[in-house]
């Protein structure tokens, strides 16, 4: 599998497919390519219009990782990408990969030329403390080496049930996401430096790439807020809801209309 080395070092895999301007794909929490099955469709279905890059986020498959983390890592990760395939192009970010996609965004200015975010984990109605202390408890897990239980705390904490939990502990893919848990950190880190003060970061207005925020209108209670709070804080951002979506999208539906907003985005 091709890779690209980024600034700080770390080797970080991933694959392209496809022809056109270049569309990178940020996975939220836990994905990657070993496990996940809903990207590569997804991206199969871009394919005709964009050069489609899947990647490891660093931590996980054949991505490596190092220390000390900070969001600012995952964005030169992007920017490593993105020089790979001529300099510029587009991100599509999905959960608190949505986030991370409008940090690089914001971080990557005249590289980044749209993107769109789907269902960005944005709870308005939770203090920024909370964020922070959810956080530090990831970490302290981290510091330890506990990949499995952060894993669980993670699953138990977006709601899978107890029986569900113990059935997917003893299938043969656990060990595969039991494996990530420690980046998981990550995505915490990245979630609570954005809602660090209770609003949009200031940062984000200096934005100028097009921006589309999409949730699901099945999906967790505070996904539409959190994705309007997104959109508010971003110059000229536009927003869609996805009528019958929850937060394991359909590629069938959401391909067609990332396809149509940034299909003619760069040229």
């Amino acid at each position: 599998m091709p890779t690209v080395i980024s600034r700080d070092g770390t080797t970080i895999g991933f694959d392209a497919r496809g022809k056109g301007p270049p569309l990178v794909l940020v996975a939220g929490a836990t994905q990657y390519r070993a496990v996940d099955r809903v990207t590569p469709l997804f991206a199969d279905l871009l394919a005709d219009r964009f050069t489609v890059v899947t990647y490891d986020r660093r931590g996980r498959g054949e991505s490596g990782d190092t220390t000390p983390y900070a969001v600012a890592r995952e964005i030169e990760d992007i920017e490593a990408l993105l020089d790979a395939h001529g300099g510029r192009g587009m991100l599509f970010g999905m959960s608190s990969g949505a986030v991370l996609a409008l940090e690089a965004a914001a971080a990557l200015a005249g590289k980044v030329t749209g993107a769109v975010l789907y269902e960005p984990p944005v709870d308005p109605g939770q203090a920024p403390a909370e964020s922070w202390k959810r956080h530090a408890e990831m970490a302290a897990l981290q510091s330890e080496g506990r990949s499995e239980e952060m894993m669980v705390r993670f699953l138990q904490g977006v709601g899978m049930p107890d029986d569900a939990l113990e059935g997917f502990r003893r299938s043969p893919v656990w060990p595969l996401f039991a494996a990530v848990g420690l980046t998981i950190e990550h995505d915490y880190r990245v979630m609570a430096e954005a809602a660090d003060t209770g609003y949009p970061p200031q940062r984000w207005q200096q934005i100028v790439a097009p921006v589309l925020v999409v949730n699901g209108d099945a999906s967790f209670p505070f996904m539409a807020a959190g994705a309007d709070w997104v959109a508010a804080g971003v110059p000229g951002a536009e927003r869609r809801v996805l009528a019958g979506q929850s937060h394991d999208f359909d590629p069938r539906i959401l391909a067609p209309v990332v396809a149509g907003f940034l299909g003619g985005r760069l040229h």
